[in-house]
């Protein structure tokens, strides 16, 4: 069976075990079915997610153009603490801005490798904590925009780390931790602004990852290095695909990019 299409970041879904799903052009795949299977990936040309031209992706799934054009990829994004639609100011298109940020926003810890602090839309929870490969998580703050959550995010990045190891949450080597312990240590270092909407009493969510076999020494696939490459899928975490030979590729880090599936 051959499948094409541009990548776009797996599709989740928290059932007793991650359900992962790959919207292709004509075909909505469930990616845990083809477990134990071998896949071919064939890098095909490039598509950007927002003008659709076949030029080189730079960033986030957009050529370098609409990289810097698009509310899409605004500075904001990455750094929730630089969002202004709160004081009513225009960063790349104000409507839009407004419709994402002035929404309710969830400050958490999770742990994929180590405890980490991270920011989501309140409607992004759980599918974020599944996209960084966090087999726990925990809601500390929930706030009214997402400016509020980037002035916590900050403030607690002093205590506690803001990146996932991904080699590490792909060998599922994880510091075994309470989230509710750092939760309530963390409590005192959250912004005067946003210490009203500190969560109590909650308890952590528990994820379960499809994966047969973790790979010891994680190798990053490169399709554009290696326009082809054959491998048995074992396991699928956070956004990577896991394969028996330890080669692991990055759907949500090769968004942009037309590819073709063998299975």
């Amino acid at each position: 069976m051959q499948y094409q299409g541009v990548l776009k970041k797996m599709k989740t879904e928290n059932l007793e075990e991650v359900q992962y799903y790959l919207d292709m052009e004509s075909d909505f795949l469930n990616v845990n079915q083809m477990i134990n299977k071998e896949l071919t990936l064939s890098f095909v040309k490039y598509q950007c997610l927002n003008c659709q031209l076949n030029k080189q992706i730079y960033r986030q799934g957009f050529c370098k153009s609409c990289f810097f054009e698009t509310p899409n990829a605004g500075d904001w994004i990455m750094k929730p603490e630089l969002s202004t639609a709160h004081l009513d100011i225009e960063d790349r298109d104000l409507a839009y801005e407004k419709s994402v940020q002035l929404k309710p926003h969830i400050v958490y810890l999770a742990n994929s490798s180590n405890v980490k602090v991270g920011v989501t839309r309140k409607q992004q929870v759980p599918t974020r904590w599944i996209d960084q490969g966090a087999h726990e998580a925990i809601e500390i703050v929930e706030v009214p925009n997402r400016y509020l959550a980037g002035i916590t995010e900050v403030a607690l990045k002093d205590y506690v780390a803001d990146k996932t190891n991904w080699r590490k949450m792909l060998k599922n080597d994880i510091e075994e931790v309470s989230l509710m312990e750092w939760r309530d240590r963390l409590k005192e270092f959250i912004p005067e602004e946003a210490a009203a909407y500190f969560i109590k009493d909650n308890v952590e969510t528990h994820l379960n990852f499809p994966v047969k076999k973790y790979p010891l020494k994680p190798k990053s696939l490169n399709l554009i290095k290696t326009p082809k490459y054959t491998g048995k899928l074992v396991g699928i975490k956070g956004q990577y695909l896991i394969f028996e030979d330890d080669t692991v590729f990055n759907v949500r880090a090769n968004e942009g990019l037309v590819v073709s599936i063998n299975i």
